[in-house]
């Protein structure tokens, strides 16, 4: 009696131990499974901001000026392309997103749009270690794709305020905006009418500013 005990423990023992490898040999499959498919998802694509350029901007004084980095709320703070559905409503595009977030961004095409229009000596960014008599300050108000019953359309709307270092004083602010219509609310033709408004709007706000400093 007691041999037949320890010949069925024996062989409880043998078939644990045959299995084990079997079960190792499909939980490494599963995960390998899963670890390819999370490597074969398709990425979202990637979009840039571009700065304008071949303009002029005049302006005669001898003042240098830093570009703070814009303030915007949560729903712009980001990466991803907002899309306004109906009034009140957002939403955000599924195959596209900006290379970084947005208020980077938009600092530094602004910085690289007033060193092309030749004002390269005179605008920087804060930390630079320039001596700045001048801060650029500008509130991203929209930038966004709304959708309208003529179709979507590309909307920029920064505000923009230039301080007196010294003073701590507005001394001179304004609203700047410009609406490009948009053929789809496909990402790469989304993004592309949000890129031609925000440089109509970049413009307008670099020869604002070169007048004043």
């Amino acid at each position: 009696m007691t041999f037949v005990r320890r010949s069925r423990f024996a062989r409880r023992l043998a078939s644990i131990a045959h299995a084990v490898p079997r079960l190792a040999a499909l939980l490494s499959g599963a995960v390998l499974t899963l670890a390819l498919a999370g490597c074969g998802s398709t990425p979202t694509p990637t979009y840039n901001l571009s700065a304008p350029s071949g303009f002029t901007a005049g302006g005669s004084g001898n003042g240098q000026m830093v570009v703070v980095a814009p303030t915007a709320l949560a729903v712009l703070n980001t990466d991803k392309v907002m899309v306004e559905p109906g009034p009140g409503q957002v939403a955000y595009l599924s195959d596209a997103q900006w290379s970084d977030t947005l208020p980077a961004l938009l600092q530094a095409r602004t910085i690289q749009a007033f060193e092309n229009a030749s004002k390269l000596r005179r605008v920087a960014r804060p930390g630079d270690g320039v001596n700045a008599d001048y801060q650029l300050v500008i509130d991203i108000r929209t930038f966004a794709l709304r959708i309208t019953d003529q179709g979507p359309v590309a909307v920029v709307e920064l505000s923009a305020k230039l301080i007196g270092t010294q003073s701590g004083r507005i001394l001179a602010a304004q609203v700047f905006k410009a609406a490009v219509p948009a053929a789809s609310t496909a990402g790469p033709v989304a993004t592309a009418a949000l890129d031609s408004a925000q440089e109509q709007v970049l413009v307008q706000m670099v020869r604002w500013a070169s007048a004043k400093f």
